[in-house]
């Protein structure tokens, strides 16, 4: 297949690249700059612009794009920032892919969609819920809709991945090998993780497969904040006492705790196991032990 990517060049789009180049398909790569391998492809989201040519002959867009979430404390500037930079790339690729008659669009979104959904276990027809994040995922996929009906369109509810370097394991490595691991609040919200390797494995599954549709990118077992931060101390051999305080954690971070931190989804990838997707790290345990040895 031929397929393009915006959003290359962050941990999964670059780990996407490869996997998908591995596999024997031809991958091209939306950059903002101007061009300078042969793979690249110029487009500016902003003002509404594809290079010409770029989605000839293509089978699959793939849409990575959007700021990090995490990275700074919620202002309304930066939740506009959020917002825009989900948003604008997606209207513009869900136009040109009609336009150009692509078949398939592959779109980015996140398990923040269910909002905090306490210990009910939600999968993929459950509703979304409140809060900046669901109105942030709702916004994003409601941008896939020109293409609707006119290519099969997945829309990817990512989890907290767990990669050797970046994400979620990446941030709190650190903190847990010089002794500062420990849960956050009480520890008794979900954490839908999944590994790097079962999220690009699951892409290259919906966009060479027959799926439609919001698809959780989860595994399919959601640990506690607590079961978590004892699977991560006992993989790096790491007491793992402390508490962040959820007082604490909402006067440092504002929104950006109350939502990201302290809030969880028990999601299941109910989409995926009944289309018979194998992971790799069914278990916690196994991902992080995989995460550390490399």
């Amino acid at each position: 297949m031929r397929v393009v990517i915006a959003g290359s060049s962050g941990l999964i789009g670059t780990s996407l690249v490869a996997a998908l180049r591995g596999a024997g398909h031809e991958v091209l790569r939306l950059v903002r700059r101007k061009p300078s391998a042969p793979d690249e492809r110029g487009w500016d989201p902003p003002a509404g612009r594809i290079d010409v040519g770029a989605l000839d002959g293509v089978d699959a867009v793939v849409n990575l794009c959007g700021a990090g979430v995490a990275d700074k404390r919620w202002s309304d500037a930066r939740k506009q920032v959020l917002l825009d930079s989900r948003t604008v790339p997606t209207e513009v690729l869900a136009a040109a892919v009609v336009e150009r008659g692509v078949p398939v669009l592959v779109n980015a979104s996140a398990i923040g969609y269910y909002g905090d959904t306490g210990d009910e276990v939600v999968d993929e027809t459950s509703p979304s819920g409140t809060g900046f994040l669901a109105e942030l995922c709702r916004q994003w996929e409601a941008a896939t809709a020109a293409a609707d009906g006119h290519a099969r369109v997945v829309r990817m509810r990512t989890g907290l991945v767990i990669s050797p370097s970046g994400g979620l394991f990446g941030k709190i490595k650190p903190l847990f090998t010089v002794f500062l691991g420990g849960r956050l609040g009480d520890g008794r919200q979900y954490m839908p993780w999944i590994s790097l390797d079962d999220t690009i494995a699951a892409i290259r599954f919906v966009v060479e497969h027959d799926v439609s549709g919001p698809v959780n990118v989860t595994a399919p077992s959601p640990v506690t904040n607590a079961e978590f931060t004892r699977t991560v101390g006992h993989a790096l051999h790491r007491p793992t006492p402390w508490v962040a305080p959820a007082f604490v954690l909402k006067a440092v971070l504002g929104d950006v705790a109350e939502e990201g931190l302290l809030a969880g989804q028990r999601a299941v990838p109910r989409v995926l196991e009944q289309r018979g997707f194998q992971f790799l790290h069914p278990a916690l345990g196994a991902a992080v032990a995989a995460a550390v040895e490399r």
